[in-house]
C-alpha cells in the first residue's frame, strides 16, 4: 500500500479506514489475503514470531487512531458507516486485549493454531495453472520459517511461565504427526500427498518443497514432545474466569454474564431433554434419546462409502437452496453455488465450512472429516448440513461476501465474529425444523441431539473453566464442581456421538475458551432479533425479507446483532 493512502487515511470515513485495514493485514498476513482471493498471497505465510505478532497489532493500534479521526467526519453517523465503526472497534480492541495478555505465547490447540492455520490454507489456495503450482512451491518453502516462527512464541511463553493446556498439547502433538505421515497407518504426509497433484513441470520443485515442509513438520513435533510437553506436565487445562472473559469476548463480541449464560444452557438443556425423550420414544418405545441414538447407529438410515457421502451431502444442499430460494430466501446465482468435500486426515473430528472468495472464483465449501469411517449415519448428518451449508454458514458468508461493495471489505471477509456466524448456523438449523424439513423422528431426534450438544457446550465450557458448581436440580453429579472429567463424562452420556467426536470436542473447548458457548448465545440472539422485529412490525413482517435484509449487515458482536436485528 502507498504512502499517500497511508497519509490519506486519517480523512477517510470509518468503512474506507476498514477497507485500509484489510490491505495492510493481507500484507502481513498473507492467509487472510488467499481466503478473499488475493493471487499474490498465494506464495507466502505470516510471520508467527513474537515480531509478526507485534506488527499485527501495532497495526491494529494504527487503525483505532484513524477511526477516531474518522468517526468526527461528516457523514460517518450513517447507519452503514456506523455499523462498519462499531464492528472495526470492538474487533480490533477484543484482539488486541488478547495479544496484550500474551495469548499468542501459548497458541496450542486441536483445531485453532498457527500451525492449523498454515496446513488449512493449501486446499484453498488456487492450484489450477501452472503458474498457480509454482506459487504454491513457494508457500510449502516457506512452511520451515513460519513453523519456527510459531516454535519462537511459543518458547518465549515457555520462558515467561505461560502456557497451554497438557490435553491440547498431547493432541496437537498426535496431529503433527498425522501430518508427518508418521502415524503407522501408511498415510502419505500432509504436504507430500497435496503437491501430488501437481503439473509435472514442476514435479522435482514440489517435491523437495514439501519434503520440506513435511521436515518442518515433524521438526516441530519433535519439539513440541521433547521440549514443550513436559514444560507443560503440571499445568491447568481450565483458564479460569479471567482468561475466560477475555477469550469469550473475542468469540462473542460483547462482555457477557457468564453466570447467567450458564444458567440459560442449563434451561435449554431441560428443555431440549424433554423434548428429546418424545422423539426417542417414536422410534424406540421406551427408550431414553441415548439409546434411541445407539439404536439407530446400527438399525438407522446410513450412507455407505466415502464418495457416496460426499455427494449425498451435494445432494442435500442442492435440494435445500432450490427449495428455499424465492420462499424464504432470495439468492443470487453465485451465492446458490456450494461444495461438498472431505476433509484431509489429521484434523478435528467437527465438520467446518470454508468461504468463498471474494470473486467466487473459489465458491464456499463444507467439508466432513471421516475419521476413518466409511457408514454414516443420516440422523447425524442433515441438521448438520443445514448448520455448515444451506441455510447455514453458506448462505450468511457467501451473502455478506455478495454485497460487500455495500458494506466494506472488512465487514464481509474479515471482521467476523464467531458467535454471529454459529448463532446464524444453529438458527438455521432450528428453521428447518420450524419449516417442517426434519422429515422423521431420525432426523428430528438428530436435530435435537446437535442442539443438546450446543447447551451442554455452555453448561461444560463456562463451568469446567470457571469451576461452577453443578445445579441441585441437575440429574449429574448436583452439588459438584466441575471438572475436565466430569466435563467428558457429562458429554459423553448426553451426545449420541463417538468417543472420539466426544475426545476432540473437550479438547477443543480446552484449548478454546469461550468459542463454544456462542452457538447457543449467538442462536439466541438470532432469534429475540427476530422476535423483536416481528413484534415491531406486526402483519406486515415478512420474514424472507427480515431474512435477506439480517444476511446483508455484515458481522456484528452479539449486543449490536440483537439491536440492528431487532429494526429489520
Amino acid at each position: 500500500m502507498s504512502e499517500t493512502l497511508h497519509r490519506d487515511n486519517g480523512t477517510r470515513l470509518p468503512r474506507q479506514v476498514a477497507d485500509a485495514y484489510v490491505d495492510d493485514l493481507i500484507a502481513i498476513d498473507p492467509l487472510t489475503g488467499t481466503y478473499l482471493g488475493v493471487a499474490e498471497s498465494s506464495g507466502k505465510l505470516p510471520d508467527f514470531s513474537p515480531a509478526g505478532r507485534a506488527a499485527e497489532a501495532e497495526l491494529a493500534r494504527t487503525t483505532l487512531a484513524r477511526l477516531d479521526a474518522a468517526e468526527r467526519l461528516p457523514g460517518a453517523d450513517s447507519d452503514a458507516e456506523r455499523r462498519c465503526a462499531r464492528l472495526l472497534r470492538e474487533r480490533l480492541t477484543a484482539a488486541l486485549a488478547v495479544h496484550e495478555a500474551d495469548e499468542d505465547l501459548r497458541a496450542v490447540s486441536n483445531i485453532h493454531s498457527p500451525a492449523h492455520s498454515v496446513r488449512e490454507i493449501f486446499p484453498l489456495t488456487p492450484a489450477d495453472t501452472e503458474a498457480d503450482w509454482a506459487a504454491i512451491a513457494e508457500r510449502l518453502r516457506a512452511v520451515p520459517a513460519s513453523f519456527a516462527g510459531y516454535r519462537e512464541s511459543l518458547a518465549l511463553g515457555l520462558d515467561r511461565g505461560l502456557l497451554a493446556g497438557p490435553r491440547p498439547t498431547a493432541t496437537f502433538i498426535e496431529q503433527l504427526t498425522t501430518w508427518a505421515g508418521q502415524d503407522g497407518d501408511g498415510s502419505r504426509d500432509f504436504f507430500g500427498e497435496f503437491a501430488a497433484d501437481g503439473p509435472q513441470s514442476l514435479r522435482a520443485e514440489l517435491d523437495e518443497a514439501a519434503a520440506a515442509a513435511t521436515a518442518a513438520v515433524a521438526e516441530l513435533r519433535d519439539w513440541m514432545r521433547d521440549v514443550y510437553a513436559p514444560a507443560v506436565a503440571g499445568a491447568p487445562d481450565p483458564v479460569g474466569r479471567e482468561r475466560y472473559a477475555r477469550w469469550s469476548r473475542y468469540f462473542n463480541g460483547t462482555d457477557l454474564d457468564l453466570d447467567e449464560a450458564y444458567a440459560y444452557g442449563w434451561s435449554e438443556y431441560h428443555r431440549l431433554l424433554a423434548e428429546m425423550k418424545t422423539e426417542a420414544a417414536k422410534i424406540l418405545p421406551g427408550a431414553g434419546p441415548w439409546e434411541a441414538l445407539k439404536h439407530l447407529d446400527e438399525h438407522g438410515t446410513h450412507i455407505e462409502g466415502v464418495d457416496e457421502v460426499q455427494a449425498w451431502l451435494q445432494g442435500l444442499m442442492d435440494e435445500a437452496i432450490e427449495n428455499l430460494d424465492g420462499t424464504h430466501f432470495e439468492l443470487a446465482e453465485r451465492v446458490k453455488k456450494v461444495e461438498s468435500k472431505i476433509a484431509p486426515p489429521g484434523g478435528a473430528a467437527a465438520p467446518y465450512y470454508t468461504n468463498p472468495s471474494e470473486d467466487f472464483s473459489r465458491p464456499g465449501r463444507t467439508w466432513l472429516p471421516t475419521m476413518g469411517q466409511t457408514r454414516f449415519p443420516v440422523y447425524d448428518l442433515v441438521s448438520t448440513w443445514y448448520h455448515e451449508g444451506v441455510p447455514g454458514h453458506h448462505l450468511q458468508l457467501a451473502q455478506w461476501t455478495h454485497v460487500a461493495d455495500q458494506l466494506s471489505r472488512y465487514q464481509a471477509g474479515v471482521g467476523l465474529v464467531s458467535a454471529n456466524a454459529e448463532g446464524w448456523a444453529l438458527y438455521a438449523e432450528r428453521l428447518m425444523d420450524e419449516l417442517g424439513y426434519l422429515k422423521d423422528p431420525e432426523q428430528r431426534l438428530g436435530y435435537l441431539d446437535c442442539q443438546m450438544m450446543r447447551a451442554a457446550r455452555v453448561i461444560v465450557d463456562i463451568g469446567m473453566h470457571l469451576g461452577l458448581e453443578i445445579p441441585a436440580d441437575s440429574p449429574f453429579h448436583p452439588g459438584e464442581r466441575w471438572t475436565v472429567d466430569l466435563a467428558q463424562e457429562f458429554f459423553g452420556l448426553h451426545s449420541g456421538r463417538p468417543a472420539d467426536f466426544i475426545e476432540s470436542e473437550l479438547t477443543r473447548y480446552l484449548s478454546m475458551p469461550g468459542q463454544a458457548i456462542g452457538y447457543k448465545l449467538g442462536e439466541r440472539a438470532w432469534l429475540l432479533g427476530r422476535d423483536n422485529a416481528r413484534a415491531a412490525r406486526g402483519e406486515s413482517f415478512d420474514l424472507k425479507a427480515w431474512h435477506m435484509a439480517a444476511l446483508s449487515q455484515g458481522s456484528l458482536g452479539l449486543d449490536a446483532l440483537v439491536e440492528e436485528l431487532s429494526k429489520l
